[in-house]
């Protein structure tokens, strides 16, 4: 949400105060500070956990159903995504479009629909595009339900290197790193979520190396250390933007880095305890149930905000934004994931029970 909010500031900052070492716009994306408007950065540490996540039942249950595991999965992610794609129909009928709103060739004027066709929806709607222009995150859900489908091939290679896991997850970093290069989306993200899967094959020994690693002395130094580097690596290609800017080979290869800050950050999340704390707080666990509700409702929000105020008043569509996203979010949560959810897990143990029953 903060990354759309600042793609919405980012042509104003720049109007206003350029881009060079100082200005509002360095600050933002040239230091630490671009942490918290990473919005790429973010998927990749969502691949990562979705590899984890969605493959530890593959792991742990003896009976695995895979067909049962597909089409509840395709159930949790299709119905929220259909619902995402009619809020934001509505909203970019009920507000209108004017490109005179926004700045020329900014993400709002380029990325965003100003009118759509029932042929465009269910283009988008099926997840098989690779631009959305009606709600821009969908991008990311393309690569879920791709690596949803290869999931049995995924948990097999990884129980097969797993003795050499280590070596897997270099190789899934260069891979990922090759299609960068060479723009081969599949390439690029697909080995993201392998980390994940790795991840899920390795929990048990992860979650142990971490518990003996915090007995050793200067425990909470290193695990500061950990985070720290993780995060900073996690944006390395645009903290060295001012010295290599961007498509230079010093950028390319710290932006393939970022895989391993994402990485980095979850296992941090799974053992360092000032960071487990935190991310299980009140606060915190609120925003992960919300999340993916969030995720899926801020963008027509946002768009349909800016093209109301004019990016010139991003701050105010910031102001706004923010509040009305989370309370919608949350509205989403209840009336939409939930029960999308919830019927998912139904359908997936019916048809595991007749599966297993007929077998």
């Amino acid at each position: 949400m903060l990354h759309h909010l600042y793609l919405v500031a980012t042509p104003v900052l720049i109007d206003q105060g350029g881009n060079g070492i100082g200005s509002a716009d360095w600050w933002l994306s040239d230091t630490p500070l671009k942490l918290a408007t990473a919005g790429a950065e973010a998927v990749l540490v969502f691949f990562i956990l979705s590899g984890l996540v969605v493959a530890l039942p593959v792991i742990r249950q003896k009976d695995f159903v895979w067909s049962a595991f597909l089409a509840g999965r395709l159930l949790r992610l299709y119905l929220p995504v259909w619902a995402s794609l009619a809020l934001g129909t509505v909203l970019l009928f009920a507000v209108p479009r004017d490109p005179a709103m926004v700045t020329e060739g900014s993400w709002l004027a380029s990325a965003n629909a100003r009118s759509t066709t029932v042929g465009s929806l269910l283009r988008q709607g099926a997840l098989t595009q690779s631009s959305y222009d009606i709600n821009n995150v969908l991008w990311s859900l393309r690569w879920e339900l791709a690596f949803s489908a290869l999931l049995p091939v995924f948990v097999t290679v990884a129980m097969l290197v797993r003795r050499r896991w280590w070596a897997a997850a270099i190789a899934a970093v260069l891979l990922s790193a090759v299609g960068a290069y060479t723009n081969t989306s599949a390439l690029q993200y697909l080995p993201i979520f392998f980390l994940g899967t790795l991840l899920a094959v390795q929990l048990d020994a992860v979650r142990e190396w971490m518990r003996r690693r915090m007995l050793r002395p200067r425990a909470r130094l290193w695990s500061a250390g950990l985070v720290t580097a993780s995060l900073l690596t996690l944006v390395a290609g645009w903290l060295v933007r001012s010295v290599a800017p961007a498509g230079t080979p010093v950028n390319d290869l710290t932006t393939d880095l970022e895989a391993i800050g994402a990485i980095g950050l979850v296992i941090a999340a799974i053992g360092v305890p000032f960071l487990r704390r935190g991310l299980e707080s009140r606060g915190c666990q609120w925003l992960g149930r919300v999340s993916f509700s969030l995720y899926l409702v801020h963008v027509p929000i946002i768009a349909a905000l800016g093209f109301l105020l004019g990016d010139g008043r991003w701050w105010l569509v910031a102001a706004i934004g923010i509040p009305l996203s989370l309370m919608v979010a949350w509205g989403f949560s209840t009336v939409v994931e939930g029960p999308s959810h919830r019927l998912a897990q139904w359908v997936t143990a019916r048809i595991a029970t007749r599966v297993r029953v007929t077998s």
